[in-house]
Formats: structure tokens, C-alpha cells, sequence
């Protein structure tokens, strides 16, 4: 009877740092466990003199749940652009808990 209740407590514990082991729920390519705020480019493009931005973002919770629209299509949208000179991304994350994952365009 021990011994089923140490494999047991093993499972369990095995199970659980399992689920832990991928908490980044947000892509990146610079991540932290504890905390990410990070910003990098995609794309450029020739067009110069970018007067405009648009931003747009998609969230998830425990990396269960998540919803938003971060296309370029939305981000161009929400900043009335036209002509795209940048895509930008930005990623924000807090323990694997929250974070939010967004497409920033600059043009006219």
C-alpha cells in the first residue's frame, strides 16, 4: 500500500510539472518564464514616411482560451492605412497566465 501511494504521489507530481513545462503562451523570440514585454520587426517594405498607426491584438488566458483579431488586415483597419511601410509585433505574457500578442503596421 505505500508503495502505490509513492507512485502515485510520483504521477502526480510528474503530471503536474509536465502541464508547467510549456508555459510560454505567447510567441516570441526572446521569452521569459516569469514575465515578457518584448517588441520586434517582421516586415518592411519601400514605402517611407509612415504618418499612421494601427494596432491590432489577440489574448489568451492559461493558454485555454484565447480570441482577438491581430492581422495585418485588422491593424491596417484600425489605423487607417493604406500603404504599409512596417509590421511590427509586440508580446506581453505574465506567468503563463495572461498575455496578448499584437500586429502593429505604420503607413498612410
Amino acid at each position: 500500500m505505500k508503495q502505490l501511494k509513492l507512485v502515485l504521489t510520483l504521477a502526480g507530481i510528474s503530471v503536474a510539472a509536465f502541464s508547467l513545462a510549456a508555459c510560454q503562451i505567447v510567441a516570441t523570440p526572446a521569452a521569459g518564464w516569469v514575465f515578457t514585454d518584448v517588441k520586434y520587426g517582421d516586415t518592411a517594405t519601400t514605402a517611407t514616411a509612415a504618418t499612421k498607426e494601427g494596432k491590432a491584438c489577440a489574448s489568451t488566458i492559461l493558454g485555454w482560451v484565447a480570441t482577438g483579431d491581430a492581422s495585418v488586415a485588422a491593424a491596417k483597419a484600425a489605423g487607417g492605412i493604406t500603404t504599409v511601410s512596417s509590421v511590427d509585433h509586440t508580446a506581453h505574457q505574465i506567468l503563463g497566465v495572461v498575455g496578448d500578442w499584437c500586429t502593429v503596421v505604420k503607413g498612410n
